[in-house]
């Protein structure tokens, strides 16, 4: 029976699996990737708060992009789920604030404060949805390239590669440190207030122990300070067209509302 720090590390490894796949998104270029990404999440943050229509056509693309990576939408919910209710509870007192009605929905008068309370969430879950898409489709390697390439100060970007691969080495040590506690002390849930000081300082020094053994693994292998980062190959025609496309949708929807748009012609 795995503890919750062996759950952690299957999770993290899980990330690397689905980045390592080899859909028609995994096989775009990353930079190209990565700018759509930034551009999305600024486009999205950007809509005023009371523009919930607008904000709907946003949606668009996490379900494309879903679909054609070939990744469950579940699998990015059950990955965030600790992370999607925080987000979502940050608009909750809007109503509570903006009591003015701002329409009439089936008689029903619908306040401001509830449409700028969708409207939050609705930003921090396709902010949420962007970001994770990015990670599941690309490598960290090839991540860090791209950063570098957008002229990231490389201290930065070694700084980025070298946390993201040391967090499986701290879940690991996390995870045999939890084994060995709980077969002292079986059937306990958890760990004892008077052991966490203890827990918790062996942790750094195991950590410290072994993060001293992979710099001397890295020297030995002749690391000089510097990662030379997998190329994330040519600039094709294909990533091209896929970056322009959407950074064109959303400021297209950024500038005129779609949704309405839409509505529009279809009556």
């Amino acid at each position: 029976m795995m503890n919750q720090a062996s759950e952690a590390w299957s999770e993290f490894k899980a990330m690397d699996e689905l980045a390592g796949q080899a859909s028609v998104i995994h096989r775009l270029h990353p930079l190209v990737k990565l700018l759509v990404t930034i551009v999305y999440i600024a486009a999205a943050v950007s809509f005023p708060k009371y523009n919930l229509s607008g904000l709907l056509v946003m949606v668009l693309y996490p379900v494309f992009v879903f679909q054609a990576s070939l990744i469950p939408i579940r699998t990015c919910f059950r990955k965030m789920r600790v992370v999607l209710p925080l987000v979502c509870a940050v608009g909750l007192f809007n109503p509570f604030f903006d009591r003015a009605p701002l329409f009439m929905l089936g008689g029903l008068a619908v306040s401001g404060g509830v449409v700028s309370m969708l409207s939050l969430m609705m930003k921090g879950i396709f902010s949420l949805m962007a970001s994770f898409l990015l990670i599941a489709t690309t490598p960290i390697e090839s991540l860090c390239q791209a950063l570098r390439q957008m002229h990231v100060p490389k201290i930065l970007v070694t700084l980025l590669l070298l946390t993201y691969r040391y967090i499986s080495v701290l879940l690991e040590e996390l995870s045999v440190m939890l084994d060995a506690y709980h077969l002292r002390a079986p059937g306990q849930k958890g760990i004892h207030v008077s052991a966490w000081g203890a827990f918790l300082g062996q942790l750094l020094l195991r950590s410290m122990d072994r993060a001293s053994a992979l710099y001397e693994s890295m020297q030995l292998r002749g690391w000089s300070g510097a990662f030379y980062y997998v190329r994330g190959g040519r600039l094709t025609v294909t990533s091209l067209l896929y970056g322009v496309f959407w950074i064109a949708l959303f400021l297209l929807a950024r500038l005129v509302n779609l949704s309405q748009l839409l509505g529009t012609l279809l009556v």
